[in-house]
């Protein structure tokens, strides 16, 4: 009765004492049939002493036994030690517990004959009949300050080879129909060379800008850690404060089709901030442009050409409350649909095809009546101005006609109480009158 195991590091057979350990056995056997071992780490190895696996939690703190996944089973199941198996050879393979009689799934294989410390404590229910070899890779492992493998030692598949004991009740229904997908962790080399240590670096940064923008997106900083830069987005900057965005379009136009073109501008006064975005319709006119326009003359200023890192947009939506998954983010990243140009004086009023729209420019009626654009502070101060005059036309008018009519009722007043007007004014009326004949 004997069960095969495929490791990272080669493959093993047990042969299993079922006269000594048979209720060991059954839990062991039962357990590689239910696949259960399938992708569990060698967690612990003590050099020249013993390597612990079985946990599928890795940690040394997992594990059950066959029973407690039977009706009625318990966790545990109790020690079968003999006085007559003993530590003595290479490869023994025995029950790992912490207690007596606390046997779940976990177990280990000794790294050396004659370890005598362990006798009469564990539960040894079999042996390495081949792949001693393995044993001594394992063995040589670098490890950690808590004995685990820098690298990963893991049991890929396990295979029962002889079965001579029946299934128990209850476990045909939990047996997997296939094997788990294995797990392949990544292999460790030596460095040998300079270009070993600088693939090494890359890795190693690769790994940290990982670990920083999952902490970003756990703390609402980034929409999603795996976002991605646009690829066909370039980023220009130390341009002449003249250049409009036409002008740029215009020249970047060569290399292929443009989505978008803009110049970040000041969003109170309008000027240009010397910097910009372009966005390319595919990647590959994005790295021509790079190569050729980088530390190019435009208006007399000497720009720098780079590709953009900026993931604005994304994060502008997620500020805002807009749910976004890791797709739309991507997809959004690298589609560029979106970017609102900059407003300021400059946009459009350069040579070439500017987009922007003057902020001082407004569609306006004029007075007679037709749309057409005007400067928005001449047409406010004209019309104020016309404005102005008619109010003081209109209110001289108000003026002279209710002096008019006050003049008239204050007449008709005194000619209700037979008075007259004084005679100054009836002589200074009719002197008026004869110089106005004349």
């Amino acid at each position: 009765m004997s069960v095969l195991l495929e490791t990272s590091v080669g493959d093993i057979v047990i042969d299993l004492k079922l006269d000594e350990a048979p209720q060991t056995c059954l839990n062991f056997l039962k357990l590689c049939k239910l696949k259960y071992y399938n992708n569990c780490l060698v967690f612990r190895v003590e050099k020249d002493y013993i390597a612990q696996t079985g946990d599928p939690r890795n940690t040394g703190l997992g594990g059950v036994s066959l029973f407690s996944k039977l009706p009625g089973g318990q966790k545990f199941f109790k020690d079968e030690i003999s006085p007559l198996v003993k530590h003595t050879v290479k490869g023994t393979v025995a029950m790992a517990n912490e207690k007596p009689n606390e046997n779940a799934s976990q177990f280990y294989f000794t790294l050396r004959a004659d370890i005598t410390q362990l006798d009469q404590k564990h539960t040894i229910f079999g042996t390495v009949a081949e792949g001693l070899d393995v044993l001594d890779k394992m063995n040589s492992t670098m490890v950690d300050d808590q004995n685990a493998p820098y690298q990963n030692i893991r049991i890929w598949h396990t295979e029962v080879l002889d079965d001579p004991l029946p299934d128990p009740d209850g476990l045909e229904r939990l047996i997997p129909p296939k094997s788990p997908e294995v797990i392949k962790d990544e292999v460790f080399k030596s460095i040998d060379d300079a270009q070993d240590e600088a693939e090494l670096d890359e890795k190693m940064a690769k790994t940290l800008a990982k670990s920083q923008a999952t902490t970003l997106e756990l703390l609402h900083d980034l929409p999603d850690a795996d976002i991605e830069v646009p690829e066909n987005d370039l980023f220009v900057t130390c341009m002449n404060p003249v250049t409009q965005d036409g002008d740029l379009e215009l020249i970047f136009s060569r290399f292929g089709p443009i989505k978008s073109c803009e110049i970040v501008r000041d969003w109170k006064t309008g000027d240009s901030l010397q910097y910009g975005f372009i966005i390319f319709e595919n990647a590959r006119d994005c790295e021509e442009a790079y190569f050729k326009m980088h530390d190019c003359v435009i208006d007399d200023r000497r720009i720098v050409v780079n590709f953009s890192q900026s993931v604005a947009k994304l994060w502008n939506k997620h500020r805002t409350g807009v749910q976004m998954s890791a797709s739309e983010a991507k997809e959004m990243a690298k589609g560029g649909k979106d970017r609102t140009k900059g407003k300021g004086k400059g946009g459009g009023g350069g040579k070439g095809k500017g987009k922007t729209a003057d902020p001082f420019m407004a569609k306006q009626e004029d007075t007679r009546g037709k749309k057409g654009p005007g400067m928005v502070f001449e047409g406010t101060d004209k019309a104020d101005k016309r404005g102005g005059r008619d109010d003081r036309q209109k209110d001289g008018g108000r003026d002279r006609s209710r002096g008019r009519g006050e003049r008239e009722r204050d007449s008709a007043r005194d000619r209700g109480r037979g008075r007259s007007p004084p005679a100054k004014t009836r002589g200074r009326s009719r002197s008026r009158s004869r110089e106005r004949r004349r």
